[in-house]
C-alpha cells in the first residue's frame, strides 16, 4: 500500500489554478523532496494533503484513508509539522505534546520523540512555555509534533528554516533514519537543494500546478556522482526546458 496517492488534484484561488491535476504516489521508504520556485504551489500542495485546505477536485489517500470521506482516518496516518505561529503560547513543550500524543491514542509521550528532542537541543525547553520560544525554538516544537508517533507518512514544509546546523543535521539524520528503519514515507519541499541533495532518495519539480520532473534513485545518484553537476544545476536547467514564462502562473 503507497504511503500517499495523489490523483488528479486541482486547486485554485479565485480564476487562479494553482494545482492543475496533480497526480502522484509515494511508497513507503522513500525520501522524497518537493522543489520547485517561489509561488509554484508547493505549500498549496501540502496544506491539501494535511485536509487544511479542500481541493475543488482529485484525491488524496494516505496509507489507504482517503482524505475527503475519512479525515480522521487520514490525519491519524499523517504526520504534519505544525506552523510555528500556531503554537498554544501559554502551554509548555511538554504540554503540547502529550496533547498530541493523546491524539494518537498514545499513553505517554514516545521514547523516540524524546530522544529527537535531545538531539535537536530542545529537552532544556520542553517544560518552558511557548512564549518563551524563540523562532527557531518553535520550529523545533512544531517538527516534534509532525513526527510524533512515526506515522507512515511525513509531511514538512522548509522545516530546517531557523534550525541551527547542529540541529537541522540530527533532523535530516533522523529522517532518513524513519525511512530506512520504520518504512515512514517523507515529503520535504525545501529551497535549499544542497541540503536535500545528500539525503533523499527522490525530487519531484512543481512547476504551473503539474509535476513536471521526476528523478528517482538512480537519477539522483549519477547526479552525486558527477562532480560537474548539482541537483540545483539540473532544476535550473529542468525550469530552462519548460518555459521560465510558467514560474509566474503559480
Amino acid at each position: 500500500m503507497a504511503a500517499l496517492e495523489i490523483a488528479g488534484l486541482v486547486h485554485s484561488y479565485g480564476q487562479h489554478r494553482v494545482l492543475d491535476g496533480l497526480d502522484l504516489a509515494i511508497e513507503g521508504g522513500e525520501f522524497v523532496a518537493l522543489i520547485g520556485p517561489n509561488g509554484s504551489g508547493k505549500t498549496t500542495l501540502l496544506r491539501c494533503l494535511a485536509g487544511i485546505l479542500a481541493p475543488q477536485s482529485g484525491q488524496v489517500v494516505i496509507a489507504g484513508a482517503v482524505m475527503s470521506s475519512d479525515p480522521m482516518g487520514a490525519k491519524q496516518k499523517l504526520g504534519f509539522a505544525v506552523d510555528p505561529t500556531l503554537l498554544p503560547p501559554l502551554l509548555s513543550g511538554r504540554q503540547c505534546l502529550e496533547l498530541f500524543a493523546g491524539a494518537r491514542n498514545l499513553a505517554a509521550i514516545p521514547a523516540a520523540t524524546l530522544a529527537l528532542a535531545q538531539e535537536l537541543a530542545f529537552d532544556t525547553w520542553l517544560d518552558r512555555e511557548v512564549q518563551s520560544y524563540s523562532l527557531g525554538t518553535r520550529q523545533k516544537l512544531g517538527i516534534l509534533l509532525g513526527l510524533i508517533g512515526e506515522p507512515p507518512l511525513i509531511v514538512l514544509d522548509e522545516p530546517m528554516n531557523g534550525l541551527d546546523p547542529l540541529s537541522a543535521f540530527a533532523l535530516k539524520q533522523h529522517l532518513v533514519r524513519l525511512t530506512r528503519d520504520q518504512g515512514c514515507a517523507v515529503l520535504l519541499a525545501t529551497h535549499a537543494l544542497e541540503v536535500a541533495e545528500r539525503f533523499i532518495s527522490r525530487a519531484v519539480l512543481l512547476l504551473g500546478g503539474k509535476l513536471v520532473q521526476d528523478w528517482n534513485t538512480a537519477a539522483l545518484d549519477a547526479i552525486r556522482h558527477d562532480a560537474d553537476n548539482s541537483l540545483e544545476q539540473v532544476m535550473v536547467e529542468a525550469l530552462q526546458r519548460h518555459g521560465a514564462e510558467r514560474i509566474d502562473r503559480a
